[in-house]
């Protein structure tokens, strides 16, 4: 019996941590506090911080979402499934999210990407969470070129 209490209150402490360092939104899901954001909870207008034990080449499973009233490096401008039935290979995934992003990028920063500031950051699927997950989403974030914070969110600023 006592072995039993001893698990639940592991689980329950797990998820009392895993739920507590969840970053809180606003009614309009807006993101009001720093905390972790899922990788399939991704919304566009979230702002982020890199993490820099992260290598690029990692998976991504969640990000550390900040206020985007707050200085930060990353902002989220588009979220979407692929339309391909079929995994092509990571490198040519890669290839795909990015001009995918590229296209969408003046929509929601008012310049067109070839003369902006900004610079593209895709996050999509991979072999793994293709297969496992039926992970199909395509998450496009931008950044400034010069590793320069953003400030404010960069819809519309013609950056």
């Amino acid at each position: 019996m006592r072995s039993v209490i001893i698990v639940v209150l592991i689980a329950a402490a797990g998820f009392l941590y895993t739920n507590l360092q969840q970053a809180d939104r606003d009614v309009a899901g807006s993101i009001i506090s720093e905390g972790n954001i899922d990788a399939f909870a991704m919304q566009v207008g979230d702002c982020f911080n890199d993490d820099p034990e992260q290598d690029a080449t990692d998976a991504i499973f969640g990000v550390a979402g900040i206020p985007c009233s707050e200085p930060h490096d990353n902002e989220v401008y588009a979220v979407f499934d692929t339309s391909l039935t079929e995994f092509p290979g990571n490198e040519q995934m890669g290839e795909v999210a990015t001009d995918e992003c590229v296209a969408r990028f003046e929509t929601f920063v008012g310049r067109d990407y070839m003369s902006s500031q900004l610079d593209v950051l895709p996050m999509y699927p991979t072999r793994e969470s293709w297969d496992e997950l039926d992970d199909r989403e395509i998450v496009c974030a931008l950044y400034d070129l010069d590793l320069v914070k953003l400030e404010g969110s960069m819809r519309q600023s013609g950056l």
